[in-house]
């Protein structure tokens, strides 16, 4: 088995942007969720736009701050939460992608804050930003919540970016895997998020072998990534991996999302259940339309 890359953390510390310390909607059940700092596509429809990039201490965001939350020391920025009043004006005025928000967290401080959720809780999902980015604080993660709480599943919610040794380094820890596939269209993708597909195709179908592949997620706007024709090729290239796959259709709404060169319209609930129509008509996959 591949070592475990460590890309954007150590074993021990992760990059941590948010958690949200119970969400039905980050995998089964009631589930802790760890958003993590740093991403490696640049989608125009992200609705996490400042969970792209790291920080890199510009100082910008401290003369919207009414709250002195944030200072610069020894040319780092500096957020103190006890004082931040949560009006993201900080994140909206940064011209990079990013947040000052976003700290180091240990496993340990981490593990704390599950622990005290952890009678109520399915699961832990770690999300990002893009959650493989720090697989060795993801391994990690999961090995103490296994530890401790081995009765909670440990779900990683991801672009599929990833190469096999971050998912062989993981399988040990890992219970399931949510994907996100933007398109099937790799010329189209390319303008969606600034990479190639390659490696999410290749995610998906090593995932599925291995039992480890939750969900895929199409993330659809109108008139741009949802022809009939194109979904009804993504919908036969996943039934030739399993026919049976649950896929959650995701209708793109505008919200959070930045302004984009191309345009980014929301579907309507008819045309939501179109997608699922052309989709079921290539497959019995277990549908589900958001």
């Amino acid at each position: 088995m591949s070592t475990l890359p460590l890309s954007g953390s150590s074993a021990s510390a992760g990059l941590v942007t948010d958690v949200i310390e119970f969400s039905v909607v980050d995998g089964p059940g009631n589930r802790f969720v760890v958003f993590l700092q740093g991403c490696n596509f640049d989608c125009l429809a992200c609705h996490n736009p400042y969970t792209i990039k790291e920080c890199i201490d510009c100082g910008i965001c401290l003369d919207v701050c009414t709250t002195g939350a944030l200072t610069m020391v020894a040319d780092r920025v500096v957020w103190t939460e006890s004082l931040c009043t949560g009006t993201d004006a900080c994140i909206a005025a940064c011209p990079y992608d990013s947040t000052p928000k976003a700290r180091p967290q240990a496993v340990a401080d981490v593990m704390a804050r599950i622990r005290r959720a952890s009678g109520f809780l399915s699961g832990v999902t770690v999300s990002g930003g893009e959650a493989t980015q720090q697989a060795g604080f993801v391994h990690a993660l999961f090995s103490a919540v296994k530890a401790e709480f081995p009765r909670l599943t440990c779900f990683v919610d991801s672009n599929g970016a990833a190469d096999v040794a971050v998912w062989d380094g993981l399988d040990d820890v890992m219970d399931a895997a949510m994907i996100d596939l933007k398109c099937l269209d790799d010329a189209l993708h390319v303008q969606l998020t600034g990479k190639s597909n390659r490696e999410v195709l290749s995610s998906i179908e090593l995932l599925a072998k291995r039992g480890k592949l939750y969900e895929v997620r199409l993330l659809l706007m109108a008139g741009l990534n949802d022809s009939d024709e194109l979904l009804a090729q993504t919908g036969r290239w996943l039934a030739g991996i399993d026919p049976t796959m649950r896929i959650k259709v995701i209708g793109y709404r505008a919200h959070g999302v930045r302004p984009s060169a191309l345009p980014l319209v929301e579907p309507t609930a008819a045309q939501r259940e179109h997608y699922a129509d052309v989709l079921r008509a290539e497959a019995p996959f277990d549908l589900l339309v958001i």
